[in-house]
């Protein structure tokens, strides 16, 4: 017996190392700052993703910033919609990149492109997109609140949860080193000190009180570089580098406190009326559907990052069809993109071992609060990309890491169960990075026929590292036909009915005793 406890750990249902479960509070002023740190790491995505297009489109820093707070309102509201009556689970919502692909079509477009005035053509394009939101938000709605996409996940078990969770995480590779190394004097630092305090640092104050360094390595080692970043900027260290170079590297480059105003609060269909095209709507219904696959996935990390049993189905299909609603509003509203649950944050839940679900109500006030308050919100939103990058390298990991550890559950000695793992891991990253080669060099797609709405359903699909992976394991798994205790089902199924585990009621039950008003289904 001995010999077998000194190669073999006690399989858990629940993570022990996590200080905080979705129901716990920690104290008010830990809160807050833990909060605000959700806040701070969301805040990268939320500037990023509008920053690829709003120029493209003809808009200037003035009309960039009225996105950014537009879409940092609109996900801060559905964040608190998202803790108090979708999942229960400390998720944040977040600009999507599912969208890109369609929004790019959209963006050059011979329609829009040749209009002549800068400021036309931003707001026609924009309205175009917003129109396309409104439709692809139909798909999230259905699914979700009817109920099917919970029965599709009834076809899920840990071992095809686990590689799907893994590539969210590590799909987002570009989003990682690429950008950090965009600027590596800050960037570099930037995931060295965060690992030290976040592992080194943490462990030491790990049995106090309130272990600082464990709780806010985020907040720490970005003041830090950001701090030693500004010093270079202001000592004329950048003095001779290209334009481009200065973009990534200073620290007074992006404007956005100058240009912000100070109070402003976003409105719905404040940049005119939607417009409708039927090939926009196609393609971002494809984006919607990938964004909820992602979504999902995410969930089911959060919910083992926070200390949290596996969602039953009919949760996540509940919190899907919330998502829809956001994607609803982030067309009326006018934020570009759509919206998902953000990975970065996800990871933080882990990395910090707080998963209680008052931190990112407490972020959504600070999303909503700082939207409209702009001057405010724009210091966070200066922050340097590359400082962004490098905390997102490590948030990603730690989220692919937990998909990786509901493999515990599923029987790793059968080769039925190695080759759905290895081959969904492979071709997950396989597929994606040949439809990302072919259109580096030839300008478009693989998919490229005379329906542009096709090419970039087909495109945006096999373009998700999350998407090829959960096809493929979703077939296999349920193609290849074995014992359920080997992939895992049997632990898995528990979860799936409301009464048959009590920590579904403790941890995804409504508040305000909506239950009873809104019962769970009991199938």
């Amino acid at each position: 017996m001995a010999a077998k406890e000194d190669h073999q750990h006690l399989v858990h249902d629940q993570l022990p190392d996590i200080d905080y479960c979705p129901n716990d509070s920690p104290g008010i002023a830990e809160a807050v700052l833990l909060g605000f740190q959700h806040f701070v790491t969301m805040i990268g995505t939320t500037v990023l993703i509008p920053s690829l297009f709003v120029y493209e489109m003809g808009g200037n820093t003035e009309q960039l910033i009225r996105v950014i707070q537009t879409l940092l309102f609109v996900n801060g509201v559905m964040t608190l919609v998202q803790s108090f009556f979708g999942t229960r689970l400390p998720i944040v919502m977040n600009a999507s990149f599912s969208y890109v692909i369609p929004i790019w079509r959209i963006v050059n477009s011979p329609r829009y492109r040749s209009i002549f005035e800068d400021y036309e053509r931003f707001y026609h394009t924009l309205r175009a997109i917003q129109g396309a939101l409104i439709c692809a938000s139909i798909i999230q709605i259905i699914l979700g609140f009817s109920g099917l996409w919970a029965v599709l996940l009834h076809y899920l078990s840990p071992l095809s949860v686990a590689p799907v969770i893994a590539l969210v995480g590590l799909g987002l590779f570009e989003y990682g080193f690429p950008g950090v190394a965009s600027c590596i004097e800050i960037g570099l630092p930037e995931v060295i000190l965060l690992i030290i305090i976040s592992q080194f640092l943490g462990r030491l104050s790990a049995k106090k009180k309130l272990p600082f360094f464990e709780r806010f390595p985020v907040l720490i080692s970005a003041a830090i570089i950001w701090a030693y970043a500004h010093l270079l900027t202001v000592s004329g260290a950048y003095k001779h580098a290209t334009e481009l170079g200065k973009d990534h590297c200073r620290t007074d480059r992006a404007h956005f406190v100058k240009t912000a105003p100070w109070v402003r609060l976003p409105f719905p269909l404040e940049w005119g009326a939607p417009t409708f095209n039927a090939g926009d709507a196609f393609a971002f219904l494809a984006s919607a559907f990938v964004s909820q696959v992602e979504s999902t996935a995410t969930i089911y990390g959060v919910s083992r990052l926070s200390n949290a049993t596996p969602p039953p189905p009919f949760i996540v299909g509940r919190s899907i069809g919330w998502q829809g609603i956001g994607v609803l509003l982030n067309g009326l509203f006018g934020t570009i993109t759509g919206s998902a649950v953000s990975v970065e944050n996800a990871g933080l839940v882990g990395l910090t071992r707080v998963g209680s679900r008052l931190t990112v109500q407490i972020a959504a006030l600070f999303m909503i609060v700082l939207s409209i308050f702009g001057k405010f919100g724009a210091i966070v939103a200066s922050i340097p990309q590359p400082i962004v990058a490098a905390i997102n390298s490590v948030l990603y990991a730690v989220l692919a890491a937990v998909g990786l550890s509901y493999l515990q559950f599923t029987n790793l000695n059968i080769i039925r169960n190695l080759f759905i793992l290895g081959f969904t891991l492979f071709m997950g990253f396989s597929i994606p990075q040949y439809f990302y080669e072919f259109t580096i060099s030839s300008g478009h797609g693989p998919v490229h026929t005379g329906a542009g709405w096709f090419n970039d359903i087909l495109n945006t699909i096999f373009s998700s590292n999350a998407m090829v992976g959960f096809i493929l394991v979703v077939i296999l798994d349920n193609a290849l036909k074995t014992h359920k205790k080997n992939r895992g089902y049997g632990w898995w199924k528990k979860y799936h009915k409301w009464k048959t585990s009590a920590t579904n009621e403790e941890f995804y039950k409504l508040p305000f005793n909506l239950n009873k008003y809104f019962p769970p289904p009991q199938v």
